[in-house]
């Protein structure tokens, strides 16, 4: 499968320029995270996928966005493969009206507050990418899958830290990461 971080997000912007939580609550991409969707997009539209899954966050959804459009396949959502609850930009937005913005996906899986209410311990993360990944290892068509996910979920996956729109291969059939190392 494909495991695409999100565009670059209006939190991402300002955290990197103070170190500092902006407070931006489920912020949505900036000009260059679309930018780079698009390139996304073009990149993997000669790759055989077949389904898309993306994480509920803002973010995630419009990074989605141009790679369903350019292959015409439908986003499967869950917050299954949503980011480490720790900032300000992991609170979500409730499930009803990112059924407004974005009508075509399916929402009906998704409880109303569907983001934890506290920071989530490093061990919560990996034991749902350990769970994403069997789950994908059992399905026939994970090779034809791109994930749309953030920094942490990547990590817990892969072990690597990717940037803003990077994109890679991970093979589910084969072992995690024996170690994460989650930057400070």
């Amino acid at each position: 499968m494909i495991l695409l971080r999100h565009g670059q997000s209006e939190f991402n912007v300002h955290i990197t320029a103070t170190r500092r939580d902006p407070g931006i609550a489920d912020p949505r991409l900036t000009e260059y995270g679309h930018i780079q969707a698009e390139q996304a997009a073009r990149q993997l539209r000669n790759e055989s996928i077949a389904r898309i899954v993306c994480s509920p966050y803002s973010r995630a959804l419009q990074t989605a966005e141009p790679l369903a459009r350019v292959l015409g396949v439908p986003v499967q959502v869950t917050p299954l493969v949503r980011e480490r609850y720790g900032y300000a930009c992991d609170i979500g937005t409730p499930r009803t009206e990112l059924d407004m913005r974005w009508p075509d996906h399916d929402f009906s899986a998704i409880d109303e507050v569907w983001w934890p209410d506290q920071h989530e311990p490093a061990e919560s993360v990996i034991g749902r990418a350990s769970a994403f990944r069997a789950e994908m290892a059992a399905r026939p068509d994970w090779a034809d899958t791109v994930v749309v996910s953030h920094w942490g979920f990547i990590l817990c996956m892969t072990g690597l830290s990717v940037m803003n729109g990077q994109w890679l291969r991970c093979d589910p059939t084969m072992p995690g990461p024996r170690e994460i190392v989650w930057r400070s």
